[in-house]
């Protein structure tokens, strides 16, 4: 199976919320755990564990727009899009044990 690719040159954000996570950022290439087709790009800021993916540190914008976050390939359901209260942002909900993350260097 060959494996999409979606690196591209990429500026990482540097706003409000990059600060309060402890002012470092990493690029993760994340996967659908099943069939482990590349899903998309996301800007994690900080330390800790992936729960939810902000919609707006995603790579591709395509990915952005759906009630659920779906795999293309295998049509498996990785998250649910819901509005995160605490920062009143749009984010995907993962489900646990649905994608696999890569670290990537930036470029």
């Amino acid at each position: 199976m060959k494996r999409k690719s979606v690196k591209k040159s990429i500026v990482f954000k540097k706003d409000a919320y990059r600060r309060t996570r402890g002012g470092y950022s990493r690029l993760l290439e994340l996967s659908c755990e099943g069939c482990k087709a590349v899903i998309c790009l996301y800007q994690k800021d900080g330390p800790g564990m992936l729960k939810r993916l902000y919609t707006d540190r995603m790579i591709p914008e395509s990915t952005r727009t759906a009630k659920q976050l779906v795999c293309e390939h295998c049509e498996r359901v990785l998250g649910a899009l819901i509005t995160y209260k605490k920062e009143d942002r749009p984010a995907y909900r993962l489900f646990v044990g649905a994608v696999a993350k890569k670290i990537v260097k930036s470029q």
